[in-house]
């Protein structure tokens, strides 16, 4: 289920079948890694989507944490989100991001940090990116079925 009304419906009809939350953590700057970090947010968000689908009925997809990079208001606001969710009947919750200065913050958390290498789909093809993600969704599948034991 995702951030839209029909889902917010779906889920607000059947709300303890949905025990994950998935939150992307997005970072925006404007200087010189401005195209990576928009490559990362593209990364991201098709990840995400393709997770949503892969467990649709048992994980909400939230809408994007986007933040200032190096901002250490960061954390603060993402923990009050966490706590909002924990508090919401949510079991788990997931922060799924390619920026790596969150592994640092990691250990403030009480959700599961997905980190993931970024790559860059400027000059693929649709199907190239589809498979890519496909692969890597695959490769999480095990990782959550671990967690939600």
């Amino acid at each position: 289920m995702r951030w839209v009304a029909a889902d917010v419906d779906m889920y607000q009809k059947a709300a303890e079948y949905v025990d994950t939350a998935i939150v992307p953590l997005l970072p925006v700057s404007f200087g010189d890694d401005m195209k990576q970090n928009a490559s990362m947010a593209e990364f991201i968000g098709i990840l995400t989507a393709q997770l949503e689908k892969q467990f649709k009925g048992r994980i909400f997809l939230f809408p994007d944490f986007a933040y200032i990079k190096g901002h250490e208001a960061n954390v603060k606001t993402l923990k009050e989100w966490e706590n909002t969710l924990l508090d919401k009947q949510f079991k788990h919750v997931f922060y799924v991001t390619s920026d790596s200065s969150w592994r640092q913050q990691e250990k403030e958390l009480t959700g599961n940090l997905l980190w993931l290498p970024s790559l860059s789909f400027e000059h693929m093809q649709e199907q190239q990116k589809m498979a890519i993600v496909e692969d890597q969704v695959n490769q999480l599948l095990s990782l959550f079925t671990e967690k939600w034991q």
